[in-house]
């Protein structure tokens, strides 16, 4: 046995006449420069070097390949390029078998594919998730692997980017076998000696017969084209993919190679690819709170939810799928029962469309217990109060949890908006109080604002944190203000909305603009949603501390008093007839808009769907940056994590404040000074938007300093 090292990451060990090619390039062994230059360089040696018969492709660690480096992404080329190297591979004289543990993600499963059989440990995931980063596989995957499984299941990879397991992929043609015996370094070595001493040919993917059914594969492309031109809502690479992909099919496969590279370089140079990469990355810097470098978590093992409405029943959920025991606290035994009613229609419905079973969703329920006794809560190591959006209620719950609960329990509030401070202080144990703001429905959606009062231990924070990588959410620190990041970011751009709404734009005319610009929904139509008693309840609530040099929009409140809250009361902006849950357009809406015009004395204009989305932006920038300015938000990142997971933010424009940089903050502060000649109190340009113009500065750099 041989050994020798090929590249600082890259190690060879020959044995019994097959070369073991190990990549180890901690942690996920991305395929970065150094990698490629270590692979190519092993199957050269392999292919100079007499005494191999046959290679072996493993990973180091826990994972086959993760994937390439993102962070060389934008960057000059650096030889060998990817495809270059999995070319060589593939051409390889001898027989190259890809042994898959973990991860066989992107470039790692292009690499894989281009090995002439693969074996997977059965834990292995493999996928092509490039589309999640605005790419398409641009090392051959759009070319080999509708060859090797078919156009239909090579598009549902890449489209989705979703990870199968060893079993799936077996089904699917993407692997030869699966290990069985737990060692896959050994059973790699075993399959390879099998192929040798079968004298199994060089079996090249690029010569698969997955496309020769040629109208099937017509077909099946025709289809998700017209899928995805519907859905894709603006997306660039999915249709690129499948460019590439009908490529394959009309073709030879080195022409093919030639579109994929393009069409991948293409999508290099967009913008989209630059947002999802800085979506990517920011969603895993949120997690480097201060307070999670140095203190260590509580230990969670039960907890306690008070309110059983809607949110504490999704915050209920949320907990019972994670694994852990739930005690519901609520009024009165009818309250109580109709909080588990809550939590059993979401288990019913999974039910129903076949995600769960009757046997699954009984044993979820036997962790789960009602009280209206407060003492049941004496053994919970986490309280999360979820109940009426008002101070003096609040308080009152949590004067009593102060009473129950034992030392170190974490006392936590959902408010969207109210002073945690102020219901910390009234309290024996401020330093256990923190801010959990979950967004509706809590059991699905993925943000978590990690609200951080004055008083508050640093080892809470990190529990919060710990607690929202158990529940699968995604955790941002916030300060404590009203509505904290992104409910103080909503007011601000909502009535911006309004303005423009009073000012000539119909609101179907805004919302449209917005969907176009990517959201899901529009503003008006996100009201009608979240309910127009929520954002009504907020107004009564500020009305004593508005400035009264404030321009203040009154329709809203003439729906509310007429009891127009939306989709619950069928209707709101829209009208949803027979509790349809797409609206259209409401005369009776329009006629009221046009009568407060008339009260307020304003002469409606006409707004191009780009003036709305100017004035929309800039509000939403503008806000943004003065909570970074306050340090109510760690970094810009911050907030466009937020508004990515929490508010429907286009996830191909990274965010707010990564748009702001791409459509340059002089243009966004001459926007924020030319609106302040109409209304100078509310378009009052950030310090820090200011400040980073005159430096030549932008909102990255904060990102990169903090």
């Amino acid at each position: 046995m041989i050994s020798e090292l090929s590249d600082a990451v890259v190690r060879t060990e020959l044995c019994g006449g097959i070369l073991v090619v190990t990549l180890d390039n901690p942690p996920v062994n991305a395929l970065g420069v150094h990698a490629r230059r270590g692979l190519l360089a092993a199957i050269e040696t392999a292919a100079a070097d007499p005494t191999v018969r046959a290679v072996v492709l493993t990973g180091a660690g826990r994972n086959f390949i993760g994937g390439a480096d993102i962070r060389e992404f934008g960057k000059p080329p650096l030889s060998p390029s990817l495809p270059e190297v999995c070319n060589r591979i593939e051409a390889s004289n001898k027989p190259v078998v890809a042994a898959i543990q973990g991860a066989a993600l992107g470039g790692g499963l292009e690499v894989a594919l281009a090995a002439h059989y693969r074996i997977a440990a059965v834990g292995a995931k493999l996928g092509l998730p490039e589309v999640q980063l605005g790419l398409l596989p641009g090392a051959g995957g759009t070319q080999r692997t509708p060859r090797l499984i078919g156009a239909k299941h090579a598009l549902d990879l890449m489209l989705s980017g979703r990870h199968v397991g060893a079993a799936e992929a077996r089904e699917l043609g993407l692997i030869d076998r699966v290990s069985q015996s737990g060692d896959l370094a050994a059973e790699g070595l075993a399959y390879a000696q099998e192929l040798l001493a079968a004298h199994a040919p060089v079996r090249r993917t690029r010569d698969a017969s997955g496309l020769a059914d040629r109208a099937a594969s017509r077909a099946a492309i025709d289809a998700v084209r017209a899928e995805v031109s519907r859905a894709s809502r603006g997306l660039f690479s999915p249709l690129k993919i499948l460019d590439a992909v009908q490529a394959a099919l009309d073709q030879p496969f080195d022409d093919g190679l030639r579109v994929e590279r393009d069409l991948f370089m293409q999508c290099l140079d967009s913008p989209q690819r630059a947002g999802l990469v800085h979506a990517f990355f920011s969603e895993r810097e949120v997690l480097k709170a201060p307070e999670t470098r140095t203190a260590k978590p509580r230990s969670i093992a039960r907890v306690g939810v008070v309110g059983g409405g809607t949110m504490g029943a999704g915050i209920a959920v949320a907990l019972l799928d994670a694994g852990l025991p739930v005690t519901m606290i609520e009024r009165d035994e009818a309250s109580l029962a109709r909080g588990r009613a809550h939590i059993e229609k979401v288990y019913d419905g999974l039910i129903g469309k076949g995600r769960m079973t009757s046997e699954a969703k009984a044993a979820v329920m036997k962790r789960w217990s009602g009280s209206t006794a407060y003492d049941e809560l004496a053994a919970a190591d986490l309280v999360i109060e979820a109940v009426f959006e008002d101070m003096a209620v609040k308080q009152a719950v949590f004067a009593e949890l102060d009473r129950v609960c034992k030392p170190g329990a974490i006392l936590a509030t959902n408010t969207s908006y109210l002073d945690i401070d102020a219901i910390a202080v009234g309290i024996s144990r401020p330093a256990d109080v923190i801010g959990l703001h979950f967004f509706s429905p809590a059991n699905i959606m993925k943000l978590l604002e990690v609200v951080v009062p004055r008083q508050v231990s640093a080892d809470v924070v990190a529990t919060a944190f710990e607690l929202a990588k158990v529940l699968g959410k995604v955790p941002v620190r916030a300060g404590v203000c009203d509505g904290f990041i992104g409910n103080r970011i909503l007011a601000v751009y909502r009535t911006a909305a309004d303005h423009m709404m009073e000012g000539g734009a119909s609101p179907y005319q805004i919302d449209r603009a917005v969907r176009e610009f990517g959201y899901p929904m529009g503003p008006f139509q996100m009201s009608d949603l979240a309910g127009g008693d929520i954002g009504w309840a907020t107004r009564k609530r500020r009305a004593a501390t508005r400035d009264p040099r404030a321009r203040y929009v009154q329709i809203p409140d003439r729906l509310c008093e007429r009891g127009w809250f939306g989709q619950k009361t069928g209707r709101g902006y829209y009208l949803y007839t027979d509790g349809q849950r797409t609206g259209t357009p409401d005369p009776d809406v329009e006629a009221i808009i046009d009568a407060e015009r008339l009260r307020a004395g304003v002469t409606p204009r006409s707004f191009t769907d780009e003036e709305i989305m100017r004035r929309y932006m800039a509000a939403m920038i503008n806000e943004g940056a003065n909570v970074v300015h306050e340090g109510i938000a760690l970094r810009p990142l911050d907030v466009d994590v937020t508004l990515l997971y929490g508010y429907g933010f286009p996830r191909y424009r990274g965010g707010p404040m990564k748009y702001a940089d791409q459509a340059g903050l002089t243009t966004v502060l001459a926007d924020i000074r030319r609106f302040a000649q109409e209304d100078p109190l509310f378009w009052q340009p950030s310090p820090l938007l200011v400040d980073l113009v005159e430096r030549g500065a932008d909102f990255a750099s904060l990102n990169q300093s903090a």
